[in-house]
């Protein structure tokens, strides 16, 4: 098999012409009877505090490999390197007692998620290592030093991808049959997760031609999309060319050479809003702030009640009790500019840099961000309370867009995209070895 893999990459590197390259792998996963035990929500969805209270008194919870730093008293960095090491041990002990079993041969695996009556189907694969860092694997967010070395500490230490990546590939018909096929079997598991209440499967392809048929059809393709997990996919890559790089011996058919993800056709993937409150209104009463924003946008008072943005360059606004729908005016966005026209730019560049002098999201600390799966009580909420004094919640952006702006080689603006479900974490492992 490992022959065939090489043969697929040969085929499609000549020229220059990369296509993905995927492949099976024999995952490492809870026993079916344990599996509710085992798995969690990712490691960077919670806080330490928040992920002891979930782990409780359950020893085969996953967040004492990642969250590790639950295995220490309160307070303990997340970035000791004892933590590090704790993570490495449970992970071991896990396996010692049978709380993770490796399968007996390579595969790929049906991951369905169900969100208010939705269901979303994605296959966990091995994914290439250098169609990173080549480019097949696209990417749409910038990604920070200190974030990527933790995870690749983690991944280091433990010598395997613990949590999978979430990827996006373009809708394909054969592939969809597939996984249809498989999705009117009986699962490898299926639960509903207690925090949210969405509902999990997984589904095992161990047939030779299944696989064959699932590695052939992403050969096909010119490229994948990160939609989730930035970090967790440099942090893979990276690792892989590192270890490839210490190997005298390196032959390039390694397990080291893939790393986990799980991909979802495009049109199945819901985004939801990111929005975004704000501390003050940088010097200026309400009405002021209220007037300064009627030079880019039609502002109308909604009143009261809950009002959220309907399309595109519309947004929805909180201040002293009232909500207000601002529409950006015409000639304020290029839409040949797939950055420019993207309502998280319109915000920044018009209302948090030009008006309330917020100009780098990421460090400012007059300013946070609430996932849309919060709701906007959430941020009427943070404003009622003090805490903060304005609220902005944006439109969703479009999956093309997001795949777009990737093809284009440009980066969105940081806070611009919120997936929902999550994935869980703990259903599969991939070793490095």
């Amino acid at each position: 098999m490992q022959n065939k893999f090489c043969g697929i990459l040969l085929l499609f590197i000549i020229g220059n012409i990369y296509m993905a390259v995927i492949k099976p792998f024999k995952g490492i996963r809870p026993p079916k009877d344990l599996v509710e035990k085992v798995e969690s929500r990712p490691y960077d969805v919670l806080d330490s505090e928040e992920a002891r209270a979930e782990a409780g008194d359950n020893e085969m919870s996953l967040y004492h490999i990642i969250k590790p730093e639950i295995n220490f008293e309160p307070g303990t960095s997340e970035y000791d390197p004892r933590v590090y090491e704790s993570a490495a041990q449970h992970f071991q002990m896990f396996q010692d007692k049978g709380w993770l079993v490796q399968d007996d041969q390579e595969m790929y695996y049906i991951y369905a998620q169900t969100m208010n009556g939705k269901t979303q189907y994605g296959l966990v694969v091995g994914a290439y290592v250098a169609d990173y860092l080549n480019g097949v694997i696209k990417k749409h967010e910038l990604t920070r030093a200190d974030k990527e070395e933790d995870r690749m500490k983690h991944v280091r230490v433990n010598n395997a991808n613990i949590e999978p990546v979430f990827f996006a590939y373009p809708d394909n018909s054969v592939l969809d049959a597939l996984i249809m096929r498989y999705a009117a079997t009986t699962p490898e598991y299926d639960f509903i997760a207690p925090i949210d209440g969405f509902g999990h499967k997984l589904w095992l392809v161990k047939d030779a031609a299944d696989i064959a048929l699932i590695t052939a059809e992403f050969a096909k393709m010119p490229s994948l999309y990160i939609a989730d997990g930035h970090h967790r996919s440099a942090a893979a890559a990276l690792v892989g060319a590192e270890k490839a790089k210490q190997n005298p011996n390196h032959r390039g058919d390694e397990e080291y050479n893939y790393f986990m993800a799980v991909c979802f056709q495009a049109s199945q993937l819901t985004i939801l809003d990111y929005n975004r409150v704000i501390k003050d209104l940088n010097g200026l009463t309400s009405a002021e702030f209220l007037k300064a924003l009627e030079k880019n946008f039609d502002v109308e008072c909604m009143g009261e009640a809950e009002y959220r943005a309907s399309q595109l360059h519309e947004f929805s606004l909180y201040l002293d009790g009232k909500w207000y729908r601002l529409r950006a005016h015409e000639g304020t966005y290029d839409n040949n500019d797939p950055i420019g026209v993207l309502d998280v730019s319109i915000s920044s560049r018009l209302i948090l840099d030009e008006i309330l002098g917020i100009k780098d999201l990421r460090k400012d600390k007059r300013i946070d961000f609430v996932g849309g799966l919060r709701g906007l009580g959430e941020l009427k909420r943070r404003v009622d309370s003090g805490e903060m004094k304005v609220a902005l919640a944006l439109y969703p952006v479009t999956m093309k867009q997001i795949m777009d702006i990737a093809d284009s080689g440009k980066i969105m603006p940081p806070k611009a995209t919120w997936f929902e479900p999550k994935l869980r974490s703990g259903l599969v492992i991939h070793k490095l070895v």
